[in-house]
């Protein structure tokens, strides 16, 4: 191993280049600090190489095949529809995950951040070293940023390799799968299981909760639901996963159901039961920072830790992990280091779930308002009544507003149905502006959209609807 002589001195160090990582490092050489940011796998990411990006690509390439197979009611006819994964494959890792992680490093090398390749390890409370395989190099560091993400939860009986996937396996296999089984019936598991369905897979989902997507109402639930049963998925709840079994021609996947063991087939089975923090291996307690009992990092509303020069964002601290979590918080930890009083305020993070239909949210649920003891008032307007929504031949779901009654404040919103992810921005912003209801109202919006949507909800929320 060859091993630095010295210490080099670092101003600010980010360790990861995620969506936290490499927009702290950015936006700190842009407020005027010295940075460098190290990295041991690609630039990017989890998200951009291994998540959420070719998680949509591969869900984009899949409406692509499935519509192409499906349009005759619109007059258009199809034969032999055949798809070449191969070449699926290639761009998405290229095309689409290519070019944005190049963009991102693009990005780091424009704003003069320094990009060290390696594995980071802390000393002390100032000083880590990186190890790149035989070599290594110690810094000190003034401030420094930890933003590792997080990593699949492999649980008992279902260890990773061979047949049994995570997230990253099953975004990169060669071939579509005839059969699959997919453990955990949240976010990820539902997106992919999607995927897969629609390029023809048969998909088995086992959910040990009493549903799938638990995260999201009822009524947004039963229509991902619905149409997972149009494409013959099979959902199993309170099922208990016991172990795979690989065998010449797939894996055999044991899973508990009311007390009895069953058994199904499959060419793969897709572990999405959870992620957990990347801080484990990082010698934090070397560094004498805080760590709960999830191994979370403990941080203030400015993103420091116990050591008040280190700061944590993103999957390794408390909250949803999710990509514009860290990002928000990756600003916020940059402006504090450049001497700016910035603090996390942030009212809501809206969540999305990229499934068919696509579900989102932002702020509270009807429930979660009640039990903080508002009087809420919740209005709930269809697609089926929006124009848009008819032309693309797509007029499942709606969008709900929670309002606290008296004042019209817009205390939540959930979307279910095309272009969720898309609309639920604009009841993002209300949200955390502390819009009321009239100020969405007053609003025009350009017809025919699906935003129009939001307008309707409002206008049924004030008792002057007028399209139901």
């Amino acid at each position: 191993m060859v091993v630095g002589d010295l210490a080099l001195e670092l101003d600010t160090i980010v360790i990861g280049s995620g969506p936290g990582g490499y927009v702290a490092a950015i936006r700190a050489a842009q407020l005027g600090k010295k940075v460098a940011i190290i990295e041991k796998d690609n630039i990017g990411g989890v998200c951009l190489n291994v998540g959420c990006i070719p998680s949509k690509a591969l869900i984009n390439a899949g409406h692509r095949y499935l519509e192409a197979q499906t349009s005759e009611q619109f007059g258009i006819k199809t034969s032999k529809v055949e798809i070449d994964f191969a070449k699926t494959q290639k761009w998405k890792d290229e095309q689409v995950v290519g070019q944005l992680t190049s963009g991102v490093e693009m990005l780091l090398k424009k704003n003069k951040v320094e990009i060290i390749k390696g594995s980071a390890f802390f000393n002390d409370t100032n000083q880590l070293r990186v190890v790149n395989g035989d070599d290594a190099q110690s810094y000190t560091f003034k401030n420094a940023i930890i933003a590792t993400g997080s990593r699949p939860i492999e649980i008992k009986g279902f260890k990773f390799g061979g047949r049994v996937i995570d997230s990253t396996g099953a975004l990169n296999l060669k071939e579509i799968p005839k059969k699959l089984v997919v453990i955990g019936g949240g976010y990820i598991g539902s997106e992919l299981a999607g995927v897969y369905a629609n390029l023809g897979t048969e998909v088995t989902i086992l959910e040990g909760e009493s549903k799938i997507l638990s995260a999201f109402d009822n009524d947004m639930i039963k229509l991902v639901v619905d149409n997972f049963k149009q494409k013959n998925v099979e959902i199993v709840t309170n099922a208990m996963a016991k172990e795979a079994k690989e065998t010449d021609n797939g894996v055999e996947v044991v899973y508990e159901k009311d007390g009895k063991a069953e058994t199904i087939e499959a060419d793969y089975v897709l572990v999405t039961v959870g992620r957990r923090p990347n801080t484990d291996d990082l010698g934090l307690q070397m560094a004498g920072v805080e760590l709960d009992e999830r191994g979370l990092v403990k941080v203030d509303n400015q993103g420091r830790s116990s050591q008040k020069h280190i700061f944590a964002i993103g999957d390794v601290t408390k909250g949803p992990a999710l990509a514009h979590k860290a990002s928000y918080e990756a600003k916020v930890a940059a402006e504090v280091i450049a001497g700016k009083n910035a603090e996390i305020d942030y009212v809501a993070i809206p969540a999305v779930c990229f499934t068919d239909p696509e579900l989102a949210t932002v702020g509270l649920t009807e429930a979660q308002a009640k039990e903080q003891g508002f009087t809420v008032k919740v209005s709930k307007f269809p697609f089926g009544a929006n124009g848009r929504a008819l032309s693309l031949n797509q007029t499942e779901g709606f969008v709900r507003l929670v309002t606290e009654k008296d004042t019209g404040l817009i205390l939540g919103g959930q979307v279910a149905g095309v272009g969720a992810s898309d609309v639920v921005a604009e009841l993002g912003l209300a949200v955390e502006a502390r819009m009321n209801i009239e100020d969405l109202s007053l609003t025009i919006h350009a017809h025919p959209t699906i935003s129009e949507t939001i307008m309707d909800a409002s206008e049924l929320s004030l008792g002057l609807p007028i399209h139901i």
